[in-house]
């Protein structure tokens, strides 16, 4: 077992997310950078659909009390195991009575944590992903103990780090598909919307992510709510006023905002990311008429 000493600023158990209970308003949830998580999983051997630690802007003070192989992916995260720095991205090995210190994400926000066999945490609704009313937890807490299973060595596989493509982490394009009311909107909005420069608001979190300076409405221009609708992650809705709203991992199932993109898969793990005042802009897949308006 893992006994947390200090729980760090937002630190969750993740896995891929709850699936198939959205009709009864339960969100997806879910590691917010799959692609990381993915990653860190794939260095210890589990499967991809292991839960993993998922640290937010830094990471939590760990003993462990067996001993442990883990991996940890994602954005830089300094690392220290008994007062000795370590690399990430690649597999670390632990010891009956190791601690470790994971400090400030210097750039990002989001790093992961995945242990050889997975944590064994609450199960609930068919996913470990930490949610508020669906788990017993919100979030690591100092004084918890985090339980994960047995692994053998030979399920780890034969290679001990890996170099994660930069463009992850660095890309200011968020690649998005039409959404229903997407044809609704006039040339003119449609334009603005491709051309914005999206600045990442403050109030991001694992719900939705906001920018900053709406779109600017002219008099001819309106946008309408809509009849409460289904939406997922990586929606992204406009509101009346010209607010833009991408929605996360842990979003609602509905929405009454004109869904207008959906972002990739990708996107949306690039997006999680982002931290505040970060610069992106919106392209649309395969649709060259329309991001040449």
């Amino acid at each position: 077992m893992i006994q947390v000493l200090l729980a760090g600023v937002y630190s969750t158990i993740q896995d891929l997310g709850r699936f198939g209970h959205r009709n009864i308003g339960v969100p997806v949830s879910g590691s917010m950078d799959q692609y990381s998580a993915f990653i860190a999983n794939s260095l210890v051997g589990n499967s991809n659909h292991a839960a993993v630690l998922e640290m937010t802007f830094n990471g939590p003070f760990l003993k462990f009390n067996k001993n442990a192989t883990i991996a940890i992916v994602g954005s830089p995260i300094k690392i220290k195991l008994n007062d000795n720095l370590l690399a990430q991205n690649s597999v670390i090995t632990i010891n009956k009575g190791d601690t470790m210190s994971l400090g400030t994400i210097s750039h990002g926000v989001r790093s992961y944590l995945a242990i050889a066999g997975g944590f064994n945490t609450e199960v609930a609704i068919n996913s470990r992903s930490y949610y508020p009313g669906i788990t017993h937890k919100s979030q690591l807490k100092k004084g918890d103990i985090i339980h994960f299973n047995c692994h053998k060595q030979t399920e780890i596989l034969n290679r001990s780090s890996v170099h994660l493509d930069e463009q992850h982490f660095s890309n200011k394009t968020l690649q998005v598909y039409p959404a229903p009311e997407f044809h609704t909107l006039s040339t003119e909005i449609k334009a603005k919307i491709l051309r914005k420069k999206l600045i990442v608001s403050s109030s991001s979190n694992r719900m939705a992510y906001k920018f900053e300076s709406p779109i600017t409405i002219g008099p001819g221009d309106s946008i309408n709510e809509i009849i409460t609708s289904s939406v997922q992650p990586g929606t992204v809705q406009l509101t009346p006023s010209g607010e833009i709203i991408v929605l996360m991992r842990d979003c609602q199932t509905t929405g009454g905002y004109a869904r207008i993109f959906q972002l990739t898969e990708q996107s949306i793990n690039q997006l999680s990311q982002k931290t505040t005042a970060s610069e992106l802009k919106f392209s649309l897949v395969n649709s060259h008429k329309t991001n040449n308006i």
